[in-house]
């Protein structure tokens, strides 16, 4: 990303983290302008479709942008689904301790214990570790070809099972002692998924439908397995190859990501999910205060289990997720006033993405 762009992000995600942490209610003036500016910014620098939800117990707003490169009709509204990538962790995460709750998994039990499929190490490493990525498991993702390819031609289409993922994982050497560092891995969600369907009989994404989703009445968000498509209405995402040629990558199998990243949102419905979570009404409270214990991962954020904390400058925390699918990247955050803020981006280019995530890091109270 040229510095220009680099500064207009900076910028742009500062007035977002201004309006999430202000008092005002989400409906003044000044801020909506201020979103108005920064969503339309956000949409012309990366070419891409762009939506962000603010809502606080005062009420809610969408703000909606096309990229100045697409072409594709229809307007972007609330229930325009996205693919949500690792946002999923959170949906998986609250499965699990809705698990530890009924006493059917035991959250600092090895995992040798509680599942048969064999992880290696697995008589040292807890389903927290798992949680909190401190197992030390290798990414399936990291495997050379294994996520760079996947826009080209009809790889996209392939369709990957968990043990695929599991056995690519397992052929490399831990990165470290469970327990003993952080690193995000993939390959912990997949373990997870795969311990949620023993433990219950049923797929993960139907114990999510049946615990989640339909309690919460979810409509638009589902768990695709095979589907290679986004239902209507859909947010379209294209992808920019290294020769210079952009191609739609909406239609895609997302089997490669299972429990680590393959459901579909919107923003309207990753809000209520967030604030269900946040204010206790999917766990325990000892199963949130839980969720809520964290592990450094640098510039400000910490881990939880399958929730993340970003320790603002100017005070206070947000509590959410964010994810990476594909030409979709998505971000669903909590602010201790109640205040949620959704925002999703198509089509951006992916070293845009990591740049823009970055500024978002480092620049979120701005100055």
């Amino acid at each position: 990303m040229q510095n220009g762009l680099f500064r207009t992000a900076v910028l742009s995600c500062a007035v977002i983290a201004a309006s999430v942490f202000s008092s005002a209610p989400v409906t003044a003036a000044p801020r909506e302008d201020a979103l108005d500016a920064v969503v339309d910014l956000a949409a012309s620098n990366a070419a891409a479709d762009v939506l962000l939800r603010v809502s606080d117990p005062a009420g809610a707003r969408l703000w909606t942008a096309r990229g100045t490169d697409l072409t594709h009709p229809g307007a972007l509204g609330p229930d325009s689904r996205f693919r949500i990538g690792s946002v999923t962790k959170t949906f998986v995460a609250t499965v699990v301790m809705q698990l530890v709750d009924e006493g059917r998994i035991a959250l600092d039990g090895t995992i040798a214990d509680q599942l048969a499929y064999p992880v290696p190490g697995g008589d040292r490493i807890t389903v927290r570790q798992l949680l909190n990525h401190t197992s030390g498991l290798y990414d399936y993702m990291k495997e050379p070809g294994m996520s760079t390819n996947r826009w080209r031609g009809d790889d996209r289409f392939r369709g990957y099972r968990p043990e695929q993922l599991l056995d690519t994982a397992f052929r490399h050497e831990p990165y470290f002692a469970p327990g003993t560092d952080f690193r995000y891995s993939n390959t912990n969600y997949i373990v997870l998924g795969k311990l949620v369907e023993q433990v219950t009989g049923n797929a993960y994404g139907q114990e999510i439908d049946r615990r989640i989703l339909r309690p919460l009445g979810l409509a638009h968000t589902l768990v695709p397995g095979q589907d290679a498509s986004v239902p209507e209405p859909a947010v379209r995402a294209r992808r920019t190859l290294d020769d210079g040629t952009t191609v739609d990558v909406t239609e895609m199998n997302p089997s490669l990501d299972w429990a680590a990243g393959e459901m579909l949102s919107t923003t309207a419905d990753l809000d209520t999910f967030l604030n269900a979570l946040l204010s206790g009404g999917l766990t325990s409270p000892a199963a949130l205060a839980e969720m809520m214990r964290t592990v450094p991962m640098g510039q400000g954020f910490h881990y939880g289990l399958g929730i993340e904390r970003f320790d603002a400058p100017c005070g206070g925390s947000l509590w959410g997720h964010g994810g990476e699918l594909l030409g979709y990247l998505t971000y669903a955050y909590r602010s201790p006033t109640h205040r949620t803020m959704t925002l999703a981006i198509a089509s951006a280019h992916s070293d845009e993405l990591a740049t823009f995530y970055a500024a978002t890091t480092a620049a979120f109270c701005g100055s």
